[in-house]
C-alpha cells in the first residue's frame, strides 16, 4: 500500500485488557497542484493516484474536458529536507488555447480533505455551466440494481479494512457493473480520482452512468458529476439540501439513504421505472 497508509503505535483499551499495538491510518498529506509550474490550489488527500486526482479536480472547475485539454502532467519539486521528493507536487501544463482559471484572492482554492468547495466566494461560482447538460441523458435505472451498489464499493475498498478511515467513490454502470472505483481521506478527492481516471482514459462525458459514494450527497459531489456529465448520484446517506437544490435544476438523479433494498429518490425520480417515480 505504500504512502497510503501509515503504522503507528496506539494503546487498545477493551474493557480490563490494555495492549500496545501498531495500528495502520490511512496516510493524509498535502499535495499542491500547480499549473504551467504556477501554485493553483493545495489539497489534503490520501496520496496515490495524484493525476488522476489533479486532472479530476480541473474537470469539475470547468478547465479540462478531453485528454488533448492537457500537454503533460508530471511530478516536481516538493523534496524533504534529505533532499527525496515528496510527490506532493503536480505541475500540469494545459494545451495550446485552453484558459487556466484564475487564482485570486476572491477565490482561495485551498481545499481541505473534508471540503470540496471551502474556497469558493459565493455559491454563483460554484454553478458553473457544464459542457455537458444531464438533464437530457437517456438513463435508466431498474431500483432492484441499486441495492448492489453499496456492496460492490464497499468490496472494492482495499485499504478501508486495514485503516476503517477512507471514503470511497465508484463508477456503475446501469446494468450495475463497477466501471472504477477510488478512496481517499476526502469524499471530493476520491470524487475526483474517479473523473480524473476517465477524463485520462478519454471517456468523458459519463453518460448513462451512476456514480455512487460511501458517505454523504454534499453540493460539491453534485457539481463533480455534473461537470463530467454524469446523471446519477447514489449516496450511503442523507444529501445537503442544496445538493438536493442543484441536482433538481441539473436534471440530476440524486439518490440518498440507499441501504439494502430502501432508498429515497430526491430528484429526477422519472429515471427509476414507472412505480418507483410515481
Amino acid at each position: 500500500m505504500g504512502r497510503a497508509t501509515v503504522r503507528r503505535p496506539v494503546l487498545r483499551i477493551r474493557g480490563d485488557n490494555h495492549t500496545r499495538r501498531p495500528d495502520t491510518l490511512a496516510a493524509e498529506e498535502p499535495m499542491e497542484i500547480r499549473l504551467d509550474g504556477r501554485p493553483l490550489t493545495v489539497t489534503m488527500r490520501t496520496p496515490g493516484h495524484d493525476f488522476d486526482l489533479a486532472t479530476g479536480f480541473l474537470v469539475g472547475e470547468g478547465v479540462l474536458h478531453a485528454p488533448t485539454d492537457l500537454s503533460t502532467i508530471r511530478y516536481c519539486a516538493g523534496t524533504a529536507e534529505d533532499g527525496t521528493n515528496t510527490y506532493n507536487v503536480v505541475d500540469l501544463a494545459l494545451a495550446p488555447g485552453i484558459t487556466a482559471p484564475e487564482a485570486s484572492p476572491e477565490r482561495n482554492f485551498y481545499t481541505t480533505s473534508s471540503c470540496g468547495v471551502c474556497g469558493k466566494a459565493s455559491l454563483d461560482a460554484v454553478r458553473t455551466t457544464t459542457t455537458w447538460p444531464v438533464a437530457d441523458d437517456p438513463l435508466h435505472i431498474d431500483p432492484q440494481i441499486l441495492p448492489t451498489l453499496p456492496e460492490q464499493l464497499r468490496d472494492a475498498q482495499r485499504m478501508f479494512d486495514s485503516t476503517g478511515g477512507l471514503h470511497a467513490a465508484a463508477l456503475f454502470t446501469p446494468e450495475g457493473h463497477l466501471i472504477s472505483a477510488r478512496e481517499d481521506v476526502g469524499r471530493h478527492n476520491a470524487v475526483d480520482k474517479v473523473i480524473g481516471q476517465a477524463l485520462r482514459d478519454d471517456r468523458l462525458p459519463l453518460r448513462q452512468t451512476i456514480l455512487m459514494v460511501s458517505g454523504r450527497a454534499s453540493f460539491e459531489l453534485v457539481q463533480k458529476a455534473i461537470m463530467a456529465g454524469i446523471p446519477a448520484l447514489a449516496a450511503v446517506s442523507a444529501p445537503s439540501s442544496l445538493a438536493a437544490e442543484l441536482a433538481a435544476d441539473a436534471g440530476l438523479t440524486l439518490i440518498g439513504f440507499l441501504r439494502g433494498d430502501s432508498m429515497n429518490v430526491y430528484t429526477a425520480a422519472q429515471r427509476l421505472s414507472p412505480r418507483a417515480a410515481a
